[in-house]
């Protein structure tokens, strides 16, 4: 009998569940989901199963079972002990949550036995390096930095197309098809963890930027241009020419950046993103535009999908007019329950241009990028 595997995630919704749960089990792990959400726990814990739907091609139905729920907001100890005697942690909370279940991971390797394997730690997020970002919050809460020796740190890049779900849907989700879970292999030297479906790679370097300045600058963009036009739905969007327009010339832009500074090849390049253009129209993945732009201000930050390849392809004095007018249409999103947006209205109100593009995007007078971005900040506030 081979021996019992355990996994704790943080991150009980649907891409918890649909994702990066889904891979974990299909790989053999008991899943612990762990989640402030007291309802949705409440829920996991009651249940004996729930069901992945698939869309697209090569789609399958997945029943997930073999697994327990935890709220890590009021049963931090029986999480923290969890997590103690676990193979694998991750996370699919948000980049800015990480900082809050780093203690409880932290907590968790002081208190390993030295008898078990080093703990593998991977943050599943849509921001380039995020686990780099957790392994700084859990040395901060180590009572003492060697304990960081019981862990091993790796940076992933996550791709799975997530949509609202239907509000009568309870636990089941529907995502598409396709996904990519790719690893950083070096930092665990021969001792890689067993997971059949993701793909261990010695550079991630290349695989995050593809996908972030891709998939999510492509996705983000409709969204914006969308709303832009008063389109409401996803599928509506893509389906407009002039949208498809806009999202194709802002992803020729981050192909320039990808072929440039990681080597892709330019036809490969192409074709991952005339597949993600199909990906993106899918149909059956009913998404709105205001779900896909939530969180304005983290999509227009320095190192994020729109400013982070601007800035780059500026920088090697090449042409960014799509991914500008994108942040200028990123201005415009306008929605009253994300807090993000308000903030957004709230400061577009307040500040002086120049200091809304350092506070916001992170670029100083001397970037090249600055300008045009500085530019369309005026634009809007007139």
């Amino acid at each position: 009998m081979s021996e019992a595997k355990k996994a704790v995630h943080f991150g009980a919704g649907n891409i918890g569940r649909g994702f990066v749960g889904l891979i974990l089990h299909n790989a053999g792990y008991e899943v612990v989901f762990a989640d402030v959400n007291a309802e949705l726990i409440d829920a996991i814990a009651a249940s004996g199963s729930y069901r992945v739907t698939e869309v697209g091609e090569g789609a399958t139905e997945w029943t997930v079972d073999n697994y327990r729920a935890l709220n890590s907001a009021t049963n931090e100890a029986d999480v923290i002990n969890e997590i103690a005697t676990a193979n694998i942690v991750t996370t699919a909370v948000g980049p800015n949550i990480l900082r809050f279940v780093a203690p409880l991971i932290a907590a968790a390797i002081a208190k390993r036995s030295t008898d078990l394997a080093p703990l593998a730690v991977m943050a599943c997020e849509n921001a380039i390096n995020a686990t780099d970002l957790l392994k700084a919050e859990v040395i901060k809460a180590l009572p003492d930095a060697a304990l960081a020796d019981s862990a091993i740190f790796a940076n992933t890049a996550v791709d799975r197309i997530v949509p609202g779900q239907d509000p009568d849907s309870g636990l089941n989700v529907t995502v598409e098809s396709f996904f990519e879970w790719a690893i950083e292999s070096t930092p665990f030297g021969d001792t890689i963890p067993v997971i059949s479906e993701a793909h261990f790679v010695e550079d991630l370097a290349p695989y995050i930027e593809r996908k972030l300045f891709t998939v999510n600058t492509g996705h983000a963009a409709a969204a914006y241009h969308g709303s832009l036009a008063g389109i409401t739905s996803m599928a509506e969007a893509f389906a407009r020419p002039a949208i498809a327009d806009e999202v194709r010339a802002v992803l020729a832009e981050t192909k320039a950046l990808l072929v440039a500074k990681h080597g892709f090849d330019p036809a490969v390049q192409q074709a991952y993103i005339d597949k993600n253009m199909v990906r993106f129209a899918n149909p059956n993945l009913s998404d709105t535009v205001e779900r896909v732009g939530r969180q304005p201000l983290r999509k227009l930050s320095r190192n994020e999908r729109f400013i982070g390849p601007a800035a780059q392809l500026a920088e090697r004095g090449i042409a960014t007019d799509a991914l500008v007018r994108t942040v200028g249409a990123a201005l415009r999103f306008d929605v009253a329950d994300d807090p993000q947006s308000v903030e957004l209205a709230q400061l577009l109100g307040t500040a002086m241009a120049e200091e809304f593009v350092q506070q916001v995007t992170g670029l100083d007078p001397s970037h090249p990028l600055y300008a045009a971005v500085l530019d369309v900040v005026r634009e809007r506030q007139n």
